[in-house]
């Protein structure tokens, strides 16, 4: 999760919720071992955050999400559709095997 929410109360909130671990951007005070099984499991839940993020920067820098003109909610729906299937078609489109 964002360092915004690093706090004790909302880590014992989201294990109570079942959430085996928890890793936040910033520790704030709390150890990796509060948070999570091992150091192994911090360091994928951070690194997956991570990409999570690039991908969110990409689509509003370069696939216009960082602002949304059309008017209506699904209008809204059709924009950020259309954003996300032109984004994997040019991911796809990267990976192909040659």
């Amino acid at each position: 999760a964002d360092g915004g929410y690093a706090s004790r109360e909302n880590l014992s909130g989201a294990k109570a919720r079942g959430i085996r671990d928890m890793a936040f951007h910033k520790k704030r005070g709390l150890s990796i071992e509060d948070m999570v099984s091992s150091r192994w499991v911090y360091r994928k839940l951070r690194n997956f955050r991570a990409g999570i993020e690039a991908g969110i920067s990409c689509l509003k820098r370069a696939y216009g999400l960082g602002r949304c003109t059309w008017r209506g909610l699904d209008h809204f729906k059709a924009y950020v559709w259309s954003s996300v299937v032109a984004y994997n078609l040019a991911l796809f489109a990267r990976l192909r095997p040659i």
